[in-house]
């Protein structure tokens, strides 16, 4: 496998060295690109991971012009990825809450499957430093979105994954009509439309401990709506 690691960020100066220095250190006996997408951060995040290029030959930073969304910087990332030569793709937040620690076991797994989703809701998975607010609007909007498109995936809404290209080239990047946090429903449940093997791996998610989360209303509307867009859109 030739994977790749993509993380799209907005303002992560104060995580983004940490983390891409800990996936270096997870990794070191892997052959792996990082990619590291940017929405025109203000903090300072391109100039650390520019710094760090210097250090790290495999490590990429793809600049966008303005904040334009979760969906397109993965579909952005993805297509820069393929043309890096990359067949597999991971999806990691910047803000340090997806652990390194399970980068080696996700790309063991995926060698026999097509998607594998790192799961807070599965056995042995869970969440660290939640309150009961977010654990239920949490835990309500993956249960929505399974009982909506009637898609038996447990943690639909989580948003560090790994997926084959061919399952990539089989849902078709370019289909992807989600904008914000709703793109990790619609990657799942077209995977699962193509009849992907898809694993659950449980994992502990634990919370941001610095910088700001990019969570809103906005976000749960859209994902809300999209939801139903989606079913009726494939069924």
């Amino acid at each position: 496998m030739k994977p790749i690691i993509v993380i799209p960020t907005f303002n992560e100066a104060q995580n983004i060295e940490e983390l891409i220095r800990k996936i270096f250190q997870v990794l070191k006996d892997t052959d792996f690109k990082i990619l590291i997408v940017d929405d025109s951060s203000s903090d300072g995040t391109v100039e650390i991971v520019n710094n760090l290029i210097n250090e790290y030959h495999n490590l990429y930073l793809l600049e966008r012009p303005s904040k334009l969304g979760l969906a397109s910087a993965y579909v952005e990332g993805f297509k820069y990825g393929i043309g890096l030569g990359a067949d597999t793709f991971v999806q990691m937040d910047g803000d340090m809450s997806h652990n390194p620690e399970y980068l080696k076991e996700i790309l063991k797994e995926l060698k026999d499957n097509d998607v594998v989703i790192a799961s807070r809701y599965v056995d042995g998975g869970g969440t660290l430093n939640w309150g009961l607010f977010r654990k239920t609007v949490s835990f309500l909007g993956s249960f929505y979105a399974r009982k909506v498109l009637d898609c038996p995936i447990k943690d639909l809404t989580g948003g560090y994954n790994a997926y084959k290209i061919d399952i990539l080239n089989k849902i078709g990047l370019d289909n992807i009509i989600s904008e914000g946090f709703c793109f990790q429903i619609e990657m799942k449940y077209r995977c699962y439309k193509k009849k992907a093997h898809i694993l659950e791996l449980p994992i502990i998610f634990k919370d941001r401990t610095s910088g700001v989360s990019k969570m809103n209303k906005t976000i749960f509307f859209e994902a809300f709506f999209n939801v139903i867009k989606l079913k009726i859109l494939l069924g």
